[in-house]
């Protein structure tokens, strides 16, 4: 699903420093999918000198705050988030014999670029109960871009497994390939679709959307879950604002050098 072109000019508004209404407007029910227009650079973002750290990632630390993206970005119903949802522990802390594992290891420990981020932010939709996990990565583009490569295998290696969440909860995932907005250097999405089999009671499903950039030197990573489905135009448009607000904190910090 896609960023419907009124919601597309909110976010514009937004990031060019309006107030009263900075925000994309995500409500639901979703509108009918429309193509995903190109949205303008937004304004400056305020950053200290760019300087490379030791542990190879562009940003400073400051930078990578200022690159989150934050709930005004998504509108109502985002908000800041008030801890991890029940159901991180409850379903992706699951285990599968094979290369499978490590990408359930990935989505437990919020990890998708392979290590610790520079700066990380959760969001809740309080009409859903989803949760979104954003994150901007302190690796190299080599390390981004084979982290990317390897996500980019997950439908074909791993398009359907069996997990095991605790001793008699059985858990059948899938895994599928999800289009992203085309900005950045590289990209790549996935949508898992877990659902847990108790042995008594009814399946319950669990649905994350998964979104890897890579944005020149730097990128970000995100996960968009919860039970039942997820609204996909919330991912789209996290991922599209987050591409261009780490350009641009990028770009402002090269103008201070």
């Amino acid at each position: 699903m896609t960023v419907a072109p009124a919601r597309v000019l909110l976010l514009a508004v937004g990031l060019l420093g309006a107030t009263g209404c900075q925000s994309l407007g995500l409500e639901h029910p979703p509108t009918a999918p429309r193509s995903l227009p190109t949205i303008a650079s937004p304004s400056a973002v305020p950053s200290p000198k760019a300087r490379t750290s030791g542990n190879g990632a562009a940003l400073t630390e400051a930078q990578a705050q200022a690159a989150l993206i934050t709930e005004t970005d998504l509108g109502a119903p985002w908000s800041a988030t008030r801890g991890a949802a029940t159901w991180r522990d409850g379903m992706l802390k699951s285990t599968v014999a094979g290369p499978c594992q490590r990408l359930l290891d990935v989505l437990y420990t919020d990890e998708l670029l392979g290590g610790p981020p520079r700066a990380a932010v959760g969001l809740d939709d309080a009409d859903t109960g989803a949760q979104l996990r954003y994150q901007i990565g302190g690796r190299t583009p080599q390390d981004t871009d084979r982290t990317l490569a390897w996500l980019a295998t997950m439908p074909r290696d791993c398009a359907r497994f069996s997990a095991r969440a605790g001793q008699d909860v059985t858990q059948d995932v899938q895994v599928f390939d999800a289009p992203l907005p085309e900005v950045g250097d590289a990209r790549q999405g996935l949508r898992v679709v877990l659902t847990a089999h108790p042995p008594t009671g009814e399946p319950t499903v669990l649905t994350l959307d998964v979104a890897a950039v890579r944005v020149g030197e730097d990128s970000f990573a995100l996960t968009n879950g919860g039970l039942g489905d997820v609204a996909n135009e919330a991912t789209q448009a996290a991922v599209q604002v987050g591409a261009l607000r780490l350009a641009d904190v990028r770009k402002q910090g090269r103008a201070q050098v």
